[in-house]
């Protein structure tokens, strides 16, 4: 199971050891990692931190998703 709290893309790039992430849920929320494993790993706990900093700004914080989803996208190669 993957315990995060709101929906979750991650995109792959042209780049194989390079993959991005955000949330639809969470405005502000990006991040990058070395797989899709890894950016799992760091978008939990970033919406963690990111949350913390929404609060301690006193910006509204999204209400939780309650069926978040992963969606993992594959990049777009361009024909040269």
């Amino acid at each position: 199971m993957i315990d995060i709290k709101y929906s979750l893309i991650v995109e792959a790039t042209e780049d194989p050891s390079f993959f991005s992430f955000y949330s639809p849920d969470l405005e502000g929320f990006t991040g990058v990692g070395s797989s899709v494993e890894d950016c799992l790993y760091k978008a939990k706990w970033g919406m963690e931190e990111h949350i913390t900093l929404l609060k301690s700004r006193k910006i509204p914080v999204p209400t939780r998703s309650p069926n978040p989803t992963v969606t993992i996208k594959n990049t777009t190669f361009s024909a040269v």
